[in-house]
């Protein structure tokens, strides 16, 4: 069932290649080789054409192919062969002429050694033709966000019952990772985002030797990946200490304007409404310029992937998508807020799929 799930995928890939003039395509993004064959590993290209469909690897993936992608036609180059000679030895093999790249991942080098090894072909730039079947979840892919989600949640879950002020944000980094890891997550889907006070004004603020206990409150930004490598990603804010007129405001102000992005999501609204529609709450409330990014992005494979909630994104949401929608309000030398959760959009307007409680009292530490 695994293996007709992949090959329907390549055929969708195909037969959206007939617009592009080229009729194969040469996948050398790794997640984009994974999506379309099962394969987990890296350093590996794919090469996807109506003659013929090769994963290039080398020896160090030839079991793990096996059992991974069965059936799968491989080229298992040789230690003293390059990835780009066993490459044109394949695509000449299958008598590509007209061969597509991925323009946004073969780098220039690459490109410059594939032209001068293909002579007689000509090489056409495709910029997302994989990324854009990516944007629509099928069942399978469903299932895996909702457990990486489930094993987010089950993580902070354990966080929240162990927080202590004497932990580091770096240690509560740590604690958060295992805990989703004990919970049959491979890792974090993205290095943990612990922002103590004053240091939640960063947005990708990296974690530090800073104590808990030394502000009253602090950002949670973190996701699990699941074995498959489908992810998930969540932020909340905790109140460890007195509870400010300031913070209290700006956590209902930032909760209210994600309501309103996540009411705003059904089938065929374009992104930039969605973010508008939660920008709008900010702006009202006084806050607006410091809601300085995007009110959310595609999740899935890749942590960001697909399309972005912003002012000029005129993207028509479909369902399948799976968004986040992450507003926040920023003050350098005090801190930040930001409320996080991953929205599936439905046939009937959408799903929230994260349910870790975010509600100002429930916030609260005590």
């Amino acid at each position: 069932m695994a293996a007709d799930r992949f090959a329907a995928r390549r055929q969708k890939l195909l037969h959206g290649l007939k617009g592009t003039g080229a009729d194969a395509l040469l996948v050398t993004n790794f997640t984009n080789v994974t999506y379309l064959t099962g394969f987990s590993g890296d350093d590996s290209f794919l090469l996807v054409s109506k003659a013929a469909t090769v994963l290039i690897s080398d020896g160090r993936y030839t079991t793990q192919i096996g059992k991974e992608c069965p059936g799968l036609d491989r080229c298992i180059r040789s230690q003293k062969e390059s990835t780009i000679a066993a490459t044109a030895g394949v695509i000449c093999q299958a008598r590509v002429q007209k061969l597509g790249v991925e323009s946004e991942s073969l780098t220039v080098a690459e490109h410059e050694k594939l032209a001068a090894a293909l002579k007689s072909q000509t090489l056409i730039p495709v910029a997302g033709a994989v990324e854009e079947l990516r944007l629509i979840k099928d069942a399978e892919e469903l299932v895996e966000i909702r457990k990486a989600v489930r094993q987010a949640e089950k993580g902070f879950e354990v966080l929240r019952a162990e927080l202590r002020g004497e932990l580091s944000e770096l240690e509560v980094a740590n604690n958060l990772e295992y805990s989703m890891r004990q919970f049959g997550a491979r890792g974090a889907s993205f290095p943990p985002i612990i922002a103590v006070g004053a240091r939640a004004a960063l947005p990708h603020a990296r974690p530090t030797s800073c104590r808990i206990s030394e502000a009253d409150f602090v950002l949670i930004d973190w996701g699990a990946s699941a074995t498959s490598g489908y992810k998930s990603d969540l932020t909340r804010v905790l109140v460890t200490g007195k509870i400010s007129p300031k913070l209290e405001k700006l956590y209902r102000v930032v909760l209210n304007a994600q309501l309103a992005g996540i009411a705003a999501i059904r089938l065929g609204v374009r992104c930039c409404d969605v973010d508008a529609a939660a920008r709008r709450v900010v702006d009202e409330a006084g806050f607006g310029k410091h809601f300085n990014h995007g009110l959310g992005h595609g999740v899935g494979l890749d942590i960001h992937e697909g399309l972005r909630f912003n002012a000029v994104s005129t993207e028509e949401l479909k369902p399948g998508m799976i968004m986040t929608v992450e507003p926040g309000v920023y003050f350098e030398g005090w801190g930040g807020v930001r409320i996080e959760d991953d929205v599936l959009v439905t046939r009937t307007g959408c799903e929230v799929l994260t349910s870790t409680p975010k509600e100002f009292e429930q916030s609260i530490i005590q």
